[in-house]
């Protein structure tokens, strides 16, 4: 992706002051985001750190260390940054020296950087190869899945990561119109199938949602990476998590709530902090959000 590109990105970070009173970012403090995406909490947390905090941004796309390379430069060596999926944080952590942190944040879904730019094929608006990848270097892309997998198997990707009502339909197309290398073509056939049954948002959505999930093995990194996190949390220590639809918000009140069980968390919010109507309408990609937090037991 090229730097005239990335430079074109504009990043609004969610729910910013929620998160940093959820993390208690305080100067001095340890904190690791987990997601570092566009950088927007990242640089909120160096903020309130400074000058003897520390930060590990982590994410799995390359082109995101890369940027925040350039970005936080003039953070020194307040700020460590490395390339890897959440769900190895506890290995990423141990490298970089994050082992007793006083905060841990996961700011699940697309960052800016892989929805705004056409290429990297997140977008059922915009002519892109069908990829998908967070990390471009490895694994499959959406457009394997699509053209090599059953027709059963897609539908199962379709429904069990897209809740799509009509994945057995739009699968049966998909095979039907093999191959499909682009964005558009599948957002249109899907269109076609649907027509105009889904309302205020676009017929294609879920579909390109379970695609990206599927590549991203994006669920089974999130129950991985929270599990670890019971081991890279000091007493009080915070974890903080931002998600974006049911499948992730259910996986993180179950584990909070396991965990709380077993006395490793405490509960600081039962029930999930949403964006303020204020934030909903200066920022749409935020209305989704919902927020929890839980604090590391001795």
């Amino acid at each position: 992706m090229s730097n005239e590109s990335v430079s074109s990105v504009t990043h609004i970070p969610v729910m910013v002051a929620e998160a940093m009173e959820a993390l208690k970012v305080h100067p001095g403090g340890c904190y690791v985001d987990c997601t570092l995406g566009a950088g927007g909490h990242a640089r909120a947390i160096l903020e309130r750190i400074m000058p003897d905090g520390r930060l590990l941004g982590i994410d799995a796309d390359p082109e995101a260390v890369e940027v925040a390379r350039r970005v936080f430069a003039e953070y020194g060596d307040s700020i460590v940054l490395a390339q890897g999926n959440f769900g190895e944080v506890s290995r990423i952590c141990e490298e970089q020296g994050f082992r007793d942190n006083d905060g841990m944040l996961f700011d699940l879904g697309l960052s800016s950087i892989q929805l705004d730019v056409a290429e990297r094929g997140f977008s059922f608006q915009r002519e892109a190869p069908l990829d998908m990848r967070f990390d471009t270097t490895t694994g499959p892309t959406a457009a394997d899945i699509v053209n090599s997998y059953s027709e059963q198997e897609i539908a199962r990707i379709l429904w069990e990561y897209g809740e799509e009502r009509y994945s057995r339909q739009i699968a049966h197309r998909i095979v039907q119109q093999r191959p499909i290398l682009s964005t558009l073509r599948l957002a249109r056939l899907v269109q076609q199938v649907l027509g105009s049954r889904r309302g205020r948002i676009h017929p294609a959505t879920r579909t390109f949602m379970a695609l990206r999930i599927a590549v991203n093995r994006e669920l089974d990194n999130l129950k991985l990476g929270l599990n670890q996190t019971i081991g890279l949390l000091r007493t009080g220590g915070r974890l903080v998590v931002i998600s974006y639809h049911s499948l992730e918000d259910r996986i993180v009140k179950q584990f909070m709530r396991a965990e709380a069980v077993d006395h490793a968390f405490s509960l600081i919010t039962r029930k999930v902090i949403r964006p303020t109507s204020l934030e909903c309408s200066s920022n749409p990609r935020s209305r989704s959000a919902r927020l929890r937090v839980a604090e590391r037991l001795a």
